[in-house]
């Protein structure tokens, strides 16, 4: 079978909260599990074989902010990007979504096997239907975004396709994700590309130590940490631009 066949996969015409012209997709699995999310596909010219990921957290879906904010100035640079929603969140949500709906997800054994191939599904259909493999590929994912990308990354490594760079963070080894860290320190260690990571000091979720014993775990020489004060939440606006311009720097190494 071609990577690039697709098994019932449906694009439909959306915009995302600010007015964009997206494309949804439902995608079912083979096993019947349905994998949602948007593609941002540039107006004019598309950058071939360049893709950039968005991971969301628990509290959002596909277009929580600011994955809109970022799709749009990669797609003005003809730069494509896909968010796909969260195991219960999104288009796919569960009960009343977020965060509770995810708690109960986590007491599954093989959620993260299960968003892993979710991904992988994800990004070969996008290939499809943007007709062209990925030869430069970008991850953005923070929170719940990280739980599920570092699996994701250490699964593409794997498979011997390409990663480009990252922007991991807002996550540790401590806390909710306790049961995880092994796994989580385990997968970070294969991540050998440029990474950022982004920390936030009064962290209400994940405390300091287990943030540093995530980054720590990350095994590229090309890393970074970013701490900034505040809650959970509170990413600096700067901190997010300059997410962009560090990836974009990697994608388009030329400019």
């Amino acid at each position: 079978m071609s990577k690039r066949t697709q098994v019932n996969v449906s694009w439909s015409n959306a915009k995302d909260p600010q007015e964009n012209p997206t494309l949804e997709f439902h995608l079912r699995r083979e096993n019947n599990r349905l994998v949602t999310g948007s593609l941002w596909v540039p107006r004019n010219a598309i950058r071939s074989s360049t893709l950039m990921a968005f991971g969301h957290g628990a509290s959002g879906s596909r277009y929580q902010i600011p994955i809109p904010y970022l799709a749009q100035r990669f797609a003005a640079k003809g730069i494509a990007s896909l968010a796909m929603d969260g195991p219960v969140h999104g288009l796919r949500q569960t009960g009343e979504g977020g965060r509770p709906a995810l708690s109960k997800e986590m007491r599954r054994s093989n959620m993260i096997e299960d968003m892993v191939a979710d991904w992988s599904a994800a990004v070969i259909a996008t290939e499809s239907r943007l007709e062209f493999e990925t030869d430069r590929f970008g991850y953005f994912g923070l929170s719940m975004g990280s739980i599920f990308g570092i699996p994701y990354l250490a699964q593409r490594k794997r498979d011997k396709s390409p990663v480009t760079v990252a922007t991991l963070g807002l996550l540790g080894t401590t806390g909710t994700v306790a049961r995880l860290a092994e796994r989580l320190e385990k997968d970070a260690s294969s991540i050998d590309f440029p990474t950022l990571f982004l920390m936030q000091m009064e962290d209400e979720l994940f405390p300091r130590d287990g943030y540093l014993k995530l980054f720590d775990a990350i095994g590229s020489n090309d890393k970074r940490l970013h701490a900034n004060p505040g809650l959970h939440p509170a990413v600096p606006a700067e901190e997010i631009d300059f997410c962009y311009e560090f990836t974009l720097g990697h994608l388009i190494p030329e400019r």
